[in-house]
């Protein structure tokens, strides 16, 4: 399939500017997505462009990931109903590193012909006097068709403080970044989010006016979910592609929860396996849904490829901890807490278990594992008290600082699904 077959194929392709797929088909091209930085890391809500940038370098053509170090410090109005903060020029270059590391695990910046570059607009942006923008890029721009684009008018008119000049500037700003890659990379495409249609086209019309060429634009829907949620967002936030923002086991998780409606979406959106693979995948959720052989194989390539085998392996392992009753002898304590953060939890005094501990049946009783000690006794006595998820069966055990995972945590398990975590302080 040609690039835009592909994009079809998968329901990527949104809009795209009059003779864009033509011109890819003439030949190898040239093409970028913007990465704002005004995060230390990249969220699920990036990956749709990415994996743009994705399929067309597979494709043969050339991606370059434009991170915008120049831009980031004012911030796109894009979809916003406020004024972002302002971010100072350290914590931008240190966000736009770290966005150049997570976009390697996508895209190659090295081994082939084609290969991605990665390029920050502070380069041109950070050097360019306010006058001379004016003069050789300000003049390009009718006020009145500013005003007419979506996320300007969307801001007045809806926005709580209006629109500052600085991010009224945005437009611009992203339009000359178009013209510069235009100018100097030979870039001639413009990919993004569907919210980025405006700053797109105006790019396009300010090449044509500075040099009388051609340039194009294709944009991706904004994902939803069955529900109207936006992709991404769930109760505790943003799902983050920084381990340290979110951990490889809630990250797998995400993807295996998947509701079923939206499931077929995501397939075509965000695997590289082959068209009939995914075809296979989309059959087994619509014929045999109980077997979720789906969602294993979306939570599985997404979380590989954003953590790698290791990070795959301890996701897999957290989540058998949790649903399977694997033991936890090779989890952390930072893993233990973030596993079971959400069971009830009670705390106990270290010294409560230093030299012989404490008995196991008062300490259920005392941290409201069971609600009496005759009832942890008894339950105890029928096998269904783990620690550990390993199965207690003495009532006369005692429990000590050597059963604390990392000296810091006790997990007890009542039956099959009833988790209590104990933090020891």
């Amino acid at each position: 399939m040609s690039l835009f077959e592909e994009y079809r194929w998968r329901g990527m392709l949104a809009d795209a500017t009059e003779g864009a797929e033509a011109t890819f088909a003439d030949g190898v091209q040239t093409a970028y997505v913007g990465f704002d930085p005004t995060a230390s890391s990249l969220h699920v809500g990036h990956l749709l462009p990415i994996m743009g940038l994705v399929h067309l370098q597979r494709a043969g053509h050339r991606p370059i990931a434009l991170v915008g170090g120049g831009t980031g410090l004012i911030g796109d109005p894009s979809g916003k109903s406020q004024e972002r903060k302002l971010l100072t020029t350290d914590e931008v270059a240190a966000n736009a590193e770290a966005v150049r590391e997570q976009l390697a695990a996508f895209l190659d910046f090295d081994g082939v012909p084609n290969r991605a570059r990665m390029v920050n607009n502070l380069e041109w942006l950070g050097g360019m006097s306010a006058l001379g923008f004016l003069r050789d890029v300000g003049k390009h721009f009718p006020v009145n068709i500013m005003l007419r684009k979506e996320s300007v008018r969307r801001r007045l008119e809806e926005g709580s403080a209006g629109l500052s000049y600085t991010e009224f500037s945005y437009l611009l700003l992203q339009s000359y970044d178009f013209y510069r890659l235009f100018a100097d990379h030979d870039c001639r495409f413009q990919l993004g989010g569907q919210d980025q249609w405006g700053n797109i086209t105006a790019g396009v019309d300010l090449i044509r006016r500075m040099t009388g060429e051609r340039a194009y634009g294709a944009v991706f829907p904004l994902i939803t979910t069955a529900s109207g949620a936006k992709f991404g967002k769930t109760e505790a936030g943003a799902v983050w592609l920084d381990p340290d923002r979110t951990s490889p086991y809630r990250f797998y998780q995400f993807w295996l929860n998947t509701d079923d409606a939206d499931l077929s979406k995501y397939l075509r959106y965000f695997l590289l396996r082959p068209r009939e693979h995914i075809q296979g995948l989309e059959e087994s959720l619509r014929d045999r849904p109980w077997e979720r052989e789906a969602h294993e194989a979306l939570a599985t390539e997404m979380t590989e490829r954003v953590h790698g085998a290791t990070g795959l392996e301890r996701a897999r392992t957290a989540s058998q901890v949790l649903f399977g009753g694997k033991e936890m002898d090779d989890l952390a304590g930072d893993e233990i807490a973030d596993i079971f953060s959400d069971v009830p939890s009670s705390t106990v005094a270290r010294e409560t278990l230093d030299g012989e501990g404490v008995g196991v049946v008062p300490l259920l009783a005392d941290l409201g594992v069971t609600r009496s000690r005759g009832e942890a006794r008894r339950s105890l006595e029928q096998g269904g008290i783990y620690l550990n998820n390993h199965r207690l069966a003495d009532v006369q055990a005692m429990v000590t600082l050597d059963d604390a995972i990392e000296g810091r945590f006790l997990v007890f398990r009542r039956g099959k699904k009833r988790y209590h975590l104990v933090r020891v302080e």
